[in-house]
């Protein structure tokens, strides 16, 4: 199954609250899976893992967190072909433009959407999307 990896931040804590379901998942199904946070690894480290699920919330004009998440990404975006990536996140108004723009920039680098898009869910996470984030790490898991 290969060695596989949950990368997040969280400034309210929801997206963490994504995270621990999605390694939860990922677990579950039976997974070598570890939860770290973007400032606890670096863009390589991530490379190295066979499928890695990253979370971000929508901050500010509905874009990614822009002092450990946006450099971490872009530094992996030219490297993401054939890999399989999983993302997930939460908002607190808007659309979802910001997965919408995450999940463009992970298909035009070639990375291989799991689950075929992001998981977005609104403010805090309820018993229904923490189900919905253990399905992703089970997608992950397998992936």
């Amino acid at each position: 199954m290969g060695k596989k990896a949950v990368i997040y931040w969280s400034l309210t804590g929801n997206t963490e609250q994504m995270a621990n379901a999605v390694f939860e998942g990922a677990e579950e199904a039976g997974a070598d899976v570890v939860l770290l946070k973007f400032s606890e690894t670096s863009a390589d480290d991530a490379l190295a893992f066979d499928a890695v699920a990253l979370g971000c919330p929508a901050m500010g004009n509905e874009v990614l967190e822009e002092g450990d998440v946006e450099p971490f990404f872009a530094e992996m975006e030219s490297k993401l072909s054939g890999k399989k990536i999983a993302l997930f996140g939460s908002y607190d108004w808007g659309d979802g433009e910001w997965m919408r723009e995450w999940e463009k920039r992970v298909s035009a680098a070639g990375g291989q959407l799991i689950s075929g898009e992001g998981l977005i869910v609104n403010n805090e996470p309820d018993e229904f999307a923490l189900g919905e984030c253990k399905k992703l790490g089970q997608a992950l898991a397998t992936a």
